[in-house]
C-alpha cells in the first residue's frame, strides 16, 4: 500500500503514533519518527528516530533539514504529537493552557508549514492530523485540550484548500479518535474505563492499531479522492 513512501510521524515513540509507525512500515513505508521522549528501540532498516520538540519552531526546522537530507522528500506527514494538562477552567493555570496549545496546535502547524509547501511543489502528498473526540464534542475539565483539537480540525480544512491550489494535489485529512487503550489510558481507574466503554455503541475502547489503520487508509491511494475530511474513529462515542 505504501511501498517506498517516506512518512514523517510525530508523537512516534508511544501510543497511537507508535502504532501508526508500525502499520506504515508493515505496508512498505520508510518512517521518520519524531518524539520529544526517548524511543524504546534504535534506528531500524525502515525507521529512523529523531528527538525534537514539535512546539519549538527552530527544533522543527532542524529535524526537517535532517529528514530531507536523509530521504530527499516526504510523501506522508502524520501530526500525532499531543499532550493533556487537565483542569477545570477556574483552576487551570496559564502554564497548563499555554503548553497544551504549544504542543497540540502550534506543534501541528510547525512541521506542516515546512512539509506542506514542499509536497505542493512536487504536486503529491498526504497530510493526516490527529484530533480527538474531545475536539468534536468538548469535555469537562479539558477546555484547553478541546480547543486545540478543534483547532486542528479547522487547520486541516484550511490546509486542504491551500495545498490543493495551483495543482498542488496534496490531500489533508483529520482523524478524531475516541478513547484509545494507550499506556496513558491504562492508568485510568477501572470504573472510569467502564463508563467510557458505555458511551460507545460498540461497548469497548479502541486499540491503537485501529486508529493506525484509519491513518493507513488516508495515507494510501485507497483515499485518493478524499481531502478536507474529518474521520471519526470512536466506536460511536458521544460525550
Amino acid at each position: 500500500m505504501l511501498k517506498d513512501k517516506i512518512a514523517v510521524v510525530t508523537g512516534a515513540a508511544n501510543g497511537i503514533g507508535k502504532a501508526i509507525c508500525e502499520v506504515f512500515i508493515k505496508n512498505g513505508a520508510k518512517v521518520a519518527g519524531i518524539d520529544i521522549t526517548a524511543f524504546e528501540s534504535a534506528d531500524a532498516e525502515n525507521m529512523r528516530c529523531y528527538r525534537a520538540d514539535v512546539s519549538d519552531t527552530s527544533d522543527c526546522e532542524r529535524v526537517y533539514k535532517e529528514i530531507a537530507g536523509q530521504y530527499g522528500r516526504v510523501d506522508i506527514l502524520v501530526n500525532c504529537a499531543g499532550i493533556t494538562r487537565d483542569a477545570m477552567t477556574k483552576k487551570m493555570t496559564e502554564e497548563q493552557f499555554d503548553r497544551v496549545v504549544a504542543v497540540n496546535l502550534k506543534g501541528t502547524w510547525n512541521l506542516t508549514r515546512l512539509i506542506g509547501p514542499a509536497m505542493q511543489q512536487r504536486q503529491s502528498g498526504s497530510i493526516i492530523n490527529i484530533s480527538s473526540v474531545v475536539g468534536v464534542f468538548g469535555n469537562v475539565g479539558q477546555a484547553n485540550y478541546a480547543a486545540t483539537k478543534a483547532g486542528v480540525i479547522g487547520m486541516t480544512k484550511s490546509w486542504a484548500k491551500e495545498f490543493a491550489m495551483k495543482g498542488g494535489n496534496v490531500r489533508v485529512n483529520v482523524i478524531a479518535p475516541g478513547y484509545t487503550m494507550t499506556d496513558m489510558m491504562k492508568t485510568v481507574p477501572p470504573d472510569l474505563l467502564e463508563k467510557f466503554k458505555g458511551m460507545t455503541m460498540l461497548g469497548r475502547l479502541a486499540e491503537p492499531s485501529e486508529i493506525a489503520n484509519a491513518a493507513l487508509f488516508l495515507a494510501s491511494d485507497l483515499s485518493s479522492y478524499v481531502t478536507g475530511e474529518l474521520l471519526n474513529v470512536n466506536g460511536g462515542m458521544r460525550l
